[in-house]
């Protein structure tokens, strides 16, 4: 966006200062306006095309609603923003290209499980269980960070959940505990997790078993 801002003042400057000299300067009348000389119309040809690369810099019409409602442009990349709210059936994709095992979250970009495993894991097996699972025949899975698995919770779901978006896609979620993979600095005998029963962020005991929910994409955990 930086680099078509750059070039848009750029190509404007350029156009801007060829036809001051076309024209002679602001308010003056050029002598040979009707019958331009060879590098005038040289100069008005170059102009042309700068103002056909200017238009093809500019988004198309209607950039905006398209980067909503997930157009296809570089800037629609949602996968690299988390300034969207949209709604379930907006937000979440069910990928065949995962045997349909795997959903995209629209807001974050992340792939989620579409069905966590129900059994708790223990602290210290949680990352190399989310390490060795190959959900839709594709490895690099991962424990979420605090802030990714929170941004699956809707406040607005009461307890006792899950505390998911109303017509979600996942399957087998529970009213429990889930490990993110953020460490709790204040005490290490904890580590942070989200309660789906009632949408909080805990800090969880390591020395108590709880439910994993596996992420793939995005920032690391660690």
């Amino acid at each position: 966006m930086k680099r078509r801002r750059t070039l848009a003042v750029s190509v404007g400057t350029l156009v801007l200062g060829g036809l001051l000299l076309v024209s002679g300067g602001p308010g003056v009348t050029p002598a040979g306006a009707q019958n331009p000389t060879p590098q005038q119309q040289q100069l008005r040809q170059i102009l042309d095309k700068l103002d056909q690369i200017l238009a093809a810099t500019k988004p198309a019409s209607g950039g905006g609603e398209a980067t909503k409602s997930g157009g296809g442009g570089a800037e629609d990349n949602n996968t690299l923003r988390w300034d969207q709210a949209l709604s379930a059936a907006q937000r979440f994709v069910i990928l065949p290209a995962f045997n349909s095992d795997a959903v995209l979250d629209k807001e974050t970009g992340l792939v989620w499980e579409k069905s966590p495993q129900t059994t708790a894991v223990s602290s210290a097996n949680v990352r190399l269980t989310c390490a060795n699972k190959a959900v839709g025949g594709r490895k690099g899975w991962r424990l979420p960070s605090l802030p990714e698995l929170a941004s699956l919770v809707d406040p607005s779901v009461a307890s006792p959940g899950p505390t998911l978006p109303p017509g979600h896609p996942f399957v087998a979620v529970q009213s429990a505990n889930y490990w993110s993979g953020s460490a709790h600095a204040e005490n290490p005998a904890l580590m942070w997790g989200v309660g789906f029963g009632n949408g909080a962020v805990l800090g969880l005991s390591k020395a108590f078993d709880q439910r994993a929910w596996c992420v793939r994409g995005g920032i690391n955990a660690d």
